[in-house]
């Protein structure tokens, strides 16, 4: 798949204020300072497409952007930053809860995950929750290029092997870069194989 064009429709706290056109969306979420926008910004080749913020845990919006007038590309708020008070972590449970759950458009969601360290339970426990929700998800290791191919191989085999404890089989896996544009490729080609089956 060739991005022609991204462009940015609506962000808001409220999965139902989201576009209802019933184009499929697919959602990116992951730990504050996983690299996400940087991420979305290498998938779409718009830099300043996701703003980048040297704040973690800043954005509390569900951002929509708009591709090949065909999909949604959506960034949903970083989830587990514990600098957060009590009330604002609440608040951006129910956001994140309420849009994958109650989303009828979210055909998958990728869950980024630093590959620069071994598995976070805040992660694990996450796509626990999505595989009792019965939510489908991919995994994204994101900054694959920060260390060497072993160092790597490594982290992404523990966190195999750390969920296939309880689960049956694995989720799709992406290894990324926003630096080398690796694993952009594959996650366009698994986007585009999804929407032609839809």
């Amino acid at each position: 798949m060739i991005i022609k064009s991204a462009e940015f429709v609506i962000s808001n706290t409220d999965h139902t204020s989201c576009p209802q056109d019933g184009k499929p969306e697919y959602a990116f979420i992951g730990r504050s300072n996983v690299g996400k926008s940087s991420l979305i910004n290498m998938l779409t080749n718009r830099k300043g497409l996701a703003m980048t913020s040297s704040t973690p845990g800043k954005t509390m919006l569900i951002n929509h952007f708009l591709i090949n007038d065909e999909w949604y590309l959506v960034d949903l708020p970083g989830y587990g930053y514990a600098r957060r008070g009590k009330e604002n972590r609440e608040k951006l449970r129910e956001i994140i809860e309420d849009y994958v759950l109650e989303r009828t458009a979210m055909t998958s969601l990728f869950v980024l995950v630093d590959s620069r360290h071994k598995p976070q339970a805040i992660d694990l426990e996450f796509m626990e929750w999505l595989g009792e929700n019965g939510v489908p998800f991919s995994i994204v290791f994101t900054k694959g290029d920060k260390q060497g191919t072993g160092r790597l191989s490594m982290n992404v085999g523990q966190y195999k092997t750390e969920m296939l404890k309880t689960w049956d089989e694995l989720p799709p896996i992406f290894v990324t870069s926003a630096e080398t544009a690796v694993g952009k490729e594959d996650i366009l080609k698994y986007i585009d194989k999804v929407n032609k089956s839809l």
